[in-house]
Parts: structure tokens; C-alpha cells; sequence
């Protein structure tokens, strides 16, 4: 590992933006061509890296780089390609399973009528959690906060929030049992409650 990628990495560590910076201008596009081995549309691929460089930022406190930045990097884009490949053949095989085809791709009115029903349901299952239980819930979910994070700011243990999370799931489960198929292809598509 070069002097300069040993000193980005302990100051992007360090939550330096300037080193953050330099590592996003000096990788960005060449992520983005080796992206296009796996996703051939370049706009996908340019989404795809940049969403990678945002969990990097977010998660710069966890990185550990064993090789070097570069392989690092190559290895974070590799992973996030290959889970929107997944994550797309989930959302075709939902949509087919719940008839979701639209005409010449355009959506009919009974779609948009099923997705804001869902929506609605959704909305109405996170508002019927306890009050701690659904703050646990939206911060993890709507603002992307880890537990820790979460602990921290509710002044509660790690534990009592990964408790609080799968009570929070569980009861969500239960509510929306009926419309679990939609749920799927709901969370799939739109990745939000």
C-alpha cells in the first residue's frame, strides 16, 4: 500500500472530507468502467459506485483494509454490482409472482391504486408500533442509523435496540400478513416504509 493511500485511509478514518475527497477524484471513474463489467447501462453504474462511496463514508469507522485501498474498493464496488443484480431478479420475480406486468410499460390505474393502498397499510402498521419501538424503527429504517448510533442518541443499550427491532418486525410481519406479497415487492422496488 502506497504512503498515499495509507494516509487517505487514516484521514478518511478520521472523518477527514478532504481525503475523502482525493480517494473518491482519484477511483471514481475507474470504478465506474470496471461497474459496467457486471451492469452495462453507465448511468447504473455510476449510481451504483456512488452509492459505495457513501457507505464507505458512513461506515468509515468500521473500514479495515487489508490489501490496499484500490483492491478495497474494487472489492466494495464488485459486492454493491452484484447485490443490484440480485435485488433485480428478486423485484422481477415479485412482480411476476403478483402480476404486477404492465401494459407496454406503462402503469395502469389499478397499480397505482394497489401501491398507495400499500403505502397507506404500511404507514398505518409503523404508526400502530409503541412509541419507543417505532422511534427505533424510523431511525434505523428512515434516517439509516446503526444500533450503536441508535443506543446512543435514545440512551438505551445496543441490546434493547436490536430487541426493540425485532419486535418492531415482528409485529410488522403480523400486521401486514395479508399483504406480504405486496410488501416484498413494495420494500424491492421503492427500498422504504
Amino acid at each position: 500500500m502506497t504512503d498515499n493511500q495509507l494516509k487517505w485511509i487514516e484521514g478518511l478514518k478520521a472523518g477527514s472530507r478532504k481525503d475523502f475527497d482525493e480517494i473518491f477524484r482519484r477511483y471514481y471513474a475507474e470504478l465506474v468502467n470496471f461497474c459496467m463489467r457486471y451492469v452495462v447501462d453507465q448511468d447504473m453504474a455510476s449510481e451504483i459506485v456512488q452509492d459505495m462511496f457513501v457507505k464507505l463514508w458512513i461506515r468509515r469507522d468500521d473500514l479495515l483494509v487489508n490489501s490496499s485501498l484500490k483492491s478495497y474498493l474494487y472489492r466494495a464496488t464488485q459486492n454493491h454490482a452484484l447485490n443490484y443484480l440480485n435485488q433485480q431478479k428478486i423485484q422481477d420475480k415479485y412482480k411476476s409472482y403478483i402480476g404486477f406486468q404492465t401494459l407496454n410499460g406503462v402503469e395502469s390505474p389499478l397499480d397505482k391504486l394497489q401501491e398507495s393502498d400499500l403505502e397507506r397499510e404500511i404507514k398505518r402498521a409503523v404508526l400502530d408500533l409503541p412509541e419507543k419501538r417505532r422511534m427505533v424503527f424510523e431511525m434505523s429504517r428512515h434516517d439509516g442509523l446503526k444500533n450503536k448510533q441508535i443506543a446512543e442518541k435514545l440512551n438505551i443499550s445496543v441490546k434493547t435496540v436490536e430487541n426493540q427491532m425485532t419486535k418492531a418486525l415482528e409485529q410488522l410481519r403480523k400486521s401486514l400478513k395479508q399483504f406480504l406479497p405486496l410488501v416484498l415487492l413494495f420494500l424491492l422496488t421503492f427500498g422504504r416504509f
